[in-house]
């Protein structure tokens, strides 16, 4: 479904997208992969939360009881009103939904957030300008902010018009390469390297003197689903293509993938949730042979030096919110950063003229955004609070929700974790939050494929999405859409591209007497 236009590479080197990626995956999979099974209770992964208190085996008999499914689709469960456990936030009618500060914060902490939000939507100017604390932009970028990406806190959105410019979506990029030496122990971990011309992701802005990486462009292709009780949707199939490639062709085996910003919200109790619960999840083999095969994504903690769970990231390709922050940071402005400190960017070797170009790192503050700053945006990225949910009680509600469990939505989309004992962050500390992911990968079908592998994810897997939140998105940015690269218009269509793991439950959301699927997407609109 996703390929990419024939324009994108000159017609002698021209892949075939699909064909390519697979291949390229089995190969790399044969030439690292033990016979056995990966045993990830033998790996020694890290946690990004060293200093949490065990549980108690009264505590974890709580903790078994309270996160069981329920049952029960009468009433709203105890405590579903929260989503974020003592940190939920009033669900606001307005655009600023998203972008509240967790209602556990202290006073104290409440300065923190609100300098962290003034760095969020912070500008950024090329160097060298007299605005000092601020230069350091690119040169080649895709936004000025991360405000720009991230509009509101929320979701972003594909371009308004085949002339807009990518605004909050961009192609990141790879080609296949060799597992990292520190990534060996884990036998299915896929191999890839930056694209030599181009890097790890495309750049479609820059300054007047320096050529940009390219100009994004999405086509899309009507594609009618009919529906029990002579209903219709119309869902968007979408076409990429990089243009004008500004430093001549991509790699032979370049492999690309559209993304769209997700949204902030709840990030500190993902971040919080305890590996081992995360873990419980798994089943790559479907050792319990109800079709879905969960499994973690290992990738490697540069802030950490060590093996970690991937939770963040559309594939969960980051392991804590600090190195995703980052990452944005260096890709998507060209802002260096204590983790990241390269001024350019990722600028290539062979875009010597950005590489040449004035940047921010200086004696003063080191790198163009120094450590504190970098603690406060972190700080604020782990803060922004979820909104309660809305009119769980409703009979509507409650049946969609019985739908949702029925359809084995849920084999995925984990209702509910308890974060661990943090004494050194308690507005995280052992909460009963209700995030619907399980953060693990699942096979999503040739729909979603993006055919572009990422630590252990294939080029058909991804994360599962957080649906806290999920009915206040429009609301937030009427522009946003669903999923990885915002193709969906609304919820119902977000459902009916999936497949792979989902096949199932998608048909049977076909399946549905319409007052049932009204009623699933009515709870939906309710997390």
């Amino acid at each position: 479904m996703t390929e990419l236009a024939p324009n994108t590479l000159p017609t002698s080197t021209q892949p075939n997208w699909k064909t390519q990626i697979k291949a390229t995956s089995v190969a790399v999979f044969a030439a690292t992969a033990p016979a056995q099974a990966l045993d990830l209770n033998t790996l020694p992964l890290g946690d990004p939360h060293l200093n949490s208190v065990p549980r108690t085996a009264a505590e974890q008999n709580r903790i078994n009881a309270v996160t069981l499914p329920t049952q029960d689709f009468e009433a709203a469960e105890p405590f579903e009103e929260n989503s974020a456990g003592a940190g939920t936030v009033r669900a606001r009618s307005d655009d600023e939904a998203f972008s509240q500060h967790s209602a556990n914060i202290s006073f104290e902490q409440e300065l923190e957030f609100k300098l962290g939000n003034g760095l969020f939507k912070k500008i950024w100017v090329f160097s060298p300008a007299s605005t000092k604390a601020s230069d350091g932009l690119g040169p080649l970028y895709n936004a000025r902010s991360c405000q720009r990406c991230h509009v509101k806190d929320g979701r972003g959105h594909t371009p308004r018009s085949p002339e807009d410019s990518a605004g909050s979506m961009f192609l990141r990029l790879s080609i296949p390469g060799d597992v990292p030496a520190e990534m060996a122990a884990v036998h299915d971990y896929i191999g890839t390297a930056p694209d030599p011309n181009y890097g790890t992701q495309l750049q479609d802005l820059s300054p007047p003197n320096i050529a940009s990486e390219y100009k994004f462009s999405a086509t899309y292709q009507d594609v009618e689903v009919a529906l029990s009780g002579s209903e219709t949707v119309t869902l968007r199939d979408p076409s990429y293509a990089a243009l004008n490639l500004g430093y001549g062709p991509l790699h032979a085996d370049a492999m690309l993938s559209p993304r769209v910003a997700p949204p902030m919200i709840g990030l500190g109790l993902l971040e919080a949730i305890p590996v081992s619960d995360i873990l419980a999840q798994a089943d790559a083999d479907d050792a319990n042979g109800d079709g879905i095969s969960g499994r973690a994504n290992l990738v490697w903690s540069a802030e950490f030096d060590q093996v970690m769970l991937g939770r963040f990231g559309l594939k969960a390709g980051q392991p804590t919110i600090h190195q995703q922050s980052a990452g944005a940071f260096s890709g998507d402005m060209g802002i260096s950063t204590p983790l990241l400190p390269d001024p350019w960017g990722e600028c290539t070797s062979t875009q010597t003229d950005c590489r040449n170009a004035p940047h921010g790192n200086d004696d003063v503050r080191g790198t163009e955004i120094d450590q504190p700053n970098m603690d406060l945006v972190t700080f604020y990225s782990r803060n922004l609070g979820v909104p309660a949910r809305r009119d769980l009680d409703d009979p509507q509600v409650l049946h969609g929700k019985q739908v949702f469990y029925d359809t084995g939505c849920t084999s995925c989309h984990t209702p509910k974790f308890v974060t661990h004992r943090l004494p050194d962050r308690p507005e995280q500390s052992f909460q009963l939050i209700w995030p619907y992911s399980d953060l693990l990968l699942h096979d999503m079908g040739e729909g979603l494929a993006d055919n572009r592998p990422e630590g252990r994810a294939t080029g058909r897997e991804w994360r599962t999405p957080p649906l806290w939140g999920v009915g206040l998105t429009q609301q937030v940015s009427d522009q946003a859409g669903f999923l990885h690269d915002g193709r969906a218009r609304t919820l119902l269509e977000a459902v009916l591209w999936h497949g792979g793991e989902a096949q199932t439950a998608r048909d049977t959301v076909v399946e549905l007497a319409p007052d049932d699927r009204a009623a699933l997407i009515r709870f939906l609109e309710s997390l």
